[in-house]
């Protein structure tokens, strides 16, 4: 990824995934960077961070977003992933 806002490097959590993004008018697809990151000392919150590589979109400017989640909603959001990779795993027979 040309002109990258996330810092990626082995501890990333996910650096390359297939994603994509919407809007009024467009949808594109392009490679996508997701980390959750906490404080190393003192963690107060968890942030999970998502690029999309701005050298395969035309309709968004090269940017980042983030969302800052407490431990609750973190586990919250852990549950309703495992639910949701409980289902895919049962529907493809693993």
């Amino acid at each position: 990824m040309a002109d990258r806002v996330l810092k990626v490097n082995a501890f990333t959590t996910f650096d390359l995934l297939d994603a994509s993004v919407e809007g009024h008018g467009f949808e594109e697809g392009a490679f996508a960077t997701l980390n959750v990151r906490t404080a190393r000392e003192n963690p107060e919150e968890i942030t999970l961070e998502l690029e999309l590589d701005n050298t395969e979109l035309e309709s968004v400017p090269p940017h980042a977003d983030r969302v800052t989640l407490s431990a609750a909603e973190a586990r919250t959001l852990a549950d309703e992933l495992r639910s949701a990779a409980d289902r895919v795993a049962a529907a493809e027979g693993e």
